[in-house]
């Protein structure tokens, strides 16, 4: 595996390559990351992760200054599942100046995640596409936790003409449900424990809506309010349409559902979402 930490280096490095695919990733790697790199290296013959904490994306209320970087232990679990080259920049060579040019985002971007987190989505979608520009990948694998993120970023590539696939990966989780991310490290024992009360909440929706509940608003609420009396703090709990993230209309044919939350727990800020299945 080979280390990359500056733009010329990295070009030089992938021209020989015929097939990229690529993994953005913030550090502070888990199974989650890695279940990304390995499906990669089906698609490719050479596989290319990048680790960058990209500060634009950050509100100034937000987590950057203590987001956990822990470089050394994620090469050494790239190395072990043989990516082929980890791309390492910093600041200076992802920003050389102040970035004036950004994407006019499209209204999806200001719901769910970008109500909440304002200018979220277009600090991801800057990085995101100068990443693109610099790896020129073929193929690109993200998440399904980040459901929002990888609907925009597919947007993205569609409406741009770039000439990237995004291949989509179903969450990954701990043993008890809750979805793997870089944020869990934050939680205490008894967080962790209280932790799965999100995805047990969503997973609850989504076994009645999948049973003939058709009462959205209701199932709405009441998981609110479930998760309230249990000294959550939730952005949000909502049903929605897979394929534009609008409100949901149930329809008994309807196989495009998706059930979203954020909550915070303590100071810690969780998000998930489970596919529903009609």
């Amino acid at each position: 595996m080979e280390r990359v930490t500056d733009i010329s280096s990295l070009r030089k490095r992938l021209r020989k390559e015929t097939s990229i695919a690529f993994v953005p990733t913030m550090g502070n790697l888990h199974e989650g990351h890695l279940s990304l790199v390995r499906t990669a290296k089906q698609y490719a013959d050479c596989t290319v992760v990048s680790i960058f904490v990209n500060q634009l994306q950050f509100s100034p209320t937000e987590d950057y200054n203590k987001y956990p970087r822990t470089l050394e232990k994620d090469c050494a679990l790239l190395k072990d599942i043989n990516a082929d080259v980890v791309f390492i920049p910093n600041e200076k060579i992802l920003y050389p100046e102040t970035q004036e040019f950004l994407l006019m985002l499209p209204p999806v971007a200001h719901i769910l995640e970008g109500k909440y987190r304002p200018g979220f989505f277009r600090g991801v979608t800057t990085v995101v596409l100068k990443l693109f520009n610099i790896i020129q990948p073929q193929k690109a694998i993200f998440g399904k936790k980040d459901y929002q993120q990888l609907y925009i970023v597919d947007k993205m590539i569609k409406q741009l003409n770039l000439p990237v696939k995004i291949i989509a990966c179903d969450t990954v989780r701990m043993h008890d449900g809750l979805a793997q991310s870089s944020r869990n490290c934050y939680l205490n024992e008894n967080q962790r424990s209280e932790s799965i009360r999100l995805y047990q909440t969503l997973y609850q929706i989504k076994k009645s809506v999948e049973d003939g509940n058709d009462n959205f608003k209701m199932l709405q609420d009441n998981a609110i309010k479930n998760m309230i009396q249990h000294n959550w703090k939730v952005d949000y709990i909502t049903i929605r349409q897979r394929s534009t993230l609008e409100p949901a209309v149930f329809n008994e044919n309807n196989n495009n559902l998706i059930v979203l939350g954020a909550a915070w727990l303590d100071d810690i800020r969780l998000i998930d979402n489970i596919e529903i299945h009609t």
